[in-house]
């Protein structure tokens, strides 16, 4: 392969780039003229030679079947140009620490953006890198050596224009609020909620600072936003796929008016700081759909953190298919949920997806034949085909007496948010005694352990015989991506681990998690429920008595065809879309048959 060194700086020309294709065999002599006679008939001669190329989506005849988009093109640059590649990943960027290396118009002008800072270099990206006359001035500034990478031109444009306008946002904001000092420990806080000293949750800076948050978390895939106030910085953190990730650290100052602000949009009581607080927000994401977002706030030592729980109404569209469910799992949840009356209960600990089932589930049973009320604390997402209703503790509006109140609005379908106490346990077995259909959450590790702990609120066993169609207990396991996978030979070991006490056969299907730049290294990209269904059946009943036996209750569940949740985990081991170790991570070890 030839690298093209040039002894001056020489900005990238179409017809060089195309020549050194072709002589690498990547495209052919046809297309690259085609390419010269389309670049000289058109108006717009600025654009970056990669980014004409990849609009021409040529096929890359090195990779069958693939075309040579901008991705590709800028590693193949890379590559001829003996420089590194990197895809900007923004949340691995200190945007804090790099923009004020060199300025806005600086950058502009050259198409370069700092990427890294450590304290012997500083890495620099281009998607010009044969042009060095930058580079003698940038290091005589900063008084450190500078690294080369190649990064595509579309991405540098856009990443040095949205980094240094939040730079620009936070320090604007910062300069205003600085009469807001001393915000330096728990005392000072104290004082500081009956000052009028606060910064102003309209300035333009922070409505900046907050519109940003928003858009980076919908392009970044995130279900939650948390802002976290420290004694020197407040830290903000966006969970993907269950694991969180630091994105940016603001000043006090500036944290306190970004959760002001969003109190603000929440309709929260923005004075008041000492207690817990609820609110949510409608905003549309950048290709115009509508997200909800839930917003909770929480007195801490250094001020309000506040996290935000996004709500993706795709969810609400998803298949069970989509969800996780097998096919098996499929028909045993749909033999309890076409069932006219009764109880069904979904469990599993905070964030394991039991909100997404329940309306996934109710949205398909909510035809125009049948009213569906629910009662949640909070309303989770709105959808027109329930009619949703709120606890509200400030005015006694408890699940219980929602549950009440719902009686007597005519329901088939009942979804209660959660059973928390036996008032509201023997409220959802008197509506399922009078002829509906009962759908709640409970919190617990697994299937069998609904019917103790419901025994354990004081509900007495026979109304659970007479009443309760079945438990579904689930988990979230992180999918693997479909970009890096590769296939695996698991060790027996291992298998044996996830599968006991069954012996299920070794799968030779099995994938292992790589990382690439699509998952951030990560190795996984979204997620999939497992789930564990009991049906309480004429075999499963006997066994509900004033002293349950859990062990013998788990016996014959999985005697009457449960799976638990790791051989459910299992099973999406075998067909190669996660590992064993996400399996482990997220599943409780099985008891003995």
């Amino acid at each position: 392969m030839s690298v093209f060194t040039p002894t001056a700086d020489r900005v990238l020309d179409l017809a060089d780039l195309l020549k050194e294709l072709v002589a690498q065999g990547r495209i052919d002599q046809d297309a690259a003229e085609q390419c010269l006679a389309i670049r000289r008939s058109a108006v717009n001669n600025q654009q970056h030679p990669l980014e004409f190329l990849a609009s021409q989506e040529l096929d890359d005849l090195k990779r069958p079947g693939r075309k040579l988009d901008l991705e590709s093109l800028t590693a193949w640059l890379a590559e001829w140009s003996g420089q590194p590649y990197l895809r900007i990943d923004p949340l691995k960027i200190d945007v804090a620490a790099v923009t004020p290396l060199m300025s806005y118009a600086f950058a502009q002008r050259h198409g370069i953006l700092a990427v890294a800072v450590e304290r012997d270099s500083v890495t620099i990206a281009s998607a010009q890198p044969f042009v060095r006359r930058w580079e003698a001035d940038l290091q005589h500034v900063l008084k450190r050596p500078i690294k080369r990478v190649v990064a595509n031109p579309a991405d540098i444009h856009r990443f040095t224009v949205e980094f240094y306008r939040l730079a620009k946002s936070v320090s604007g904001a910062s300069a205003t609020d600085m009469k807001v000092s001393g915000v330096g420990n728990f005392e000072q806080l104290l004082s500081l909620g009956a000052q009028d000293q606060e910064p102003d949750a309209n300035d333009a800076h922070i409505v900046n600072i907050v519109d940003w948050l928003f858009q980076y978390a919908y392009q970044q895939r995130a279900s939650d936003i948390h802002i976290e106030p420290r004694r020197e910085q407040g830290t903000v953190r966006f969970r993907i796929d269950g694991v969180l990730h630091n994105v940016y650290q603001f000043p006090p100052q500036v944290t306190m008016a970004v959760v002001s602000r969003l109190k603000t949009l929440g309709r929260m009581n923005v004075a008041e700081k000492r207690k817990p607080q609820d609110g949510r927000i409608k905003t549309k994401t950048p290709d115009g759909g509508e997200v909800e977002l839930r917003l909770s706030t929480l007195p801490t030592a250094f001020g309000e953190k506040m996290v935000m729980r996004i709500f993706d109404p795709e969810v609400l569209l998803k298949s069970f298919d989509q969800l996780g469910f097998s096919a098996d799992d499929l028909r045993r949840w749909q033999s309890m949920t076409r069932q006219p009356n009764g109880i069904i209960l979904v469990t599993g600990p905070t964030g394991s997806g039991k909100t997404t089932t329940l309306y996934t589930t109710l949205k398909q049973l909510a035809t125009p034949e049948v009213n569906v009320c629910t009662i949640e604390d909070p309303i989770e997402m709105i959808e027109p085909a329930f009619n949703q209703m709120q606890v509200q503790h400030n005015i006694d509006l408890t699940f219980a007496s929602g549950v009440r109140a719902l009686m007597r609005q005519d329901p088939d379908i009942i979804m209660v948010g959660e059973i928390r106490d036996l008032e509201t346990a023997e409220m959802a077995i008197q509506a399922a005694l009078t002829g509906h259909l009962v759908l709640s959450t409970l919190h617990t590790n697994d299937a069998p352990s609904a019917i103790t702990r419901l025994l354990e609120l004081g509900v007495p066993y026979y109304l659970l015989r007479a009443t309760l169609l079945g438990v579904m207990a689930q988990r979230l396991v992180r999918t693997l991506c479909p970009h890096c996978k590769a296939p695996v030979q698991l060790e027996a070991s291992d298998w044996q681990e996830l599968t006991r006490p069954w012996s299920a056969p070794l799968p030779s299907h099995a994938q292992r998690a790589v990382g690439c730049l699509e998952c951030r290294d990560t190795g996984y990209r979204g997620r999939a429920g497992v789930y564990e269904i009991m049906l309480v059946n004429d075999h499963i009943k006997p066994l509900i008595n004033a002293d349950t036996d859990l062990i013998a209750l788990r016996r014959a569940a999985f005697k009457d065809g449960m799976r638990s949740l790791r051989l459910s985990g299992a099973q999406k081991v075998a067909a190669g879309l996660t590992t064993i170790e996400e399996v482990l991570r997220v599943t409780p070890q099985s008891e003995q048959r």
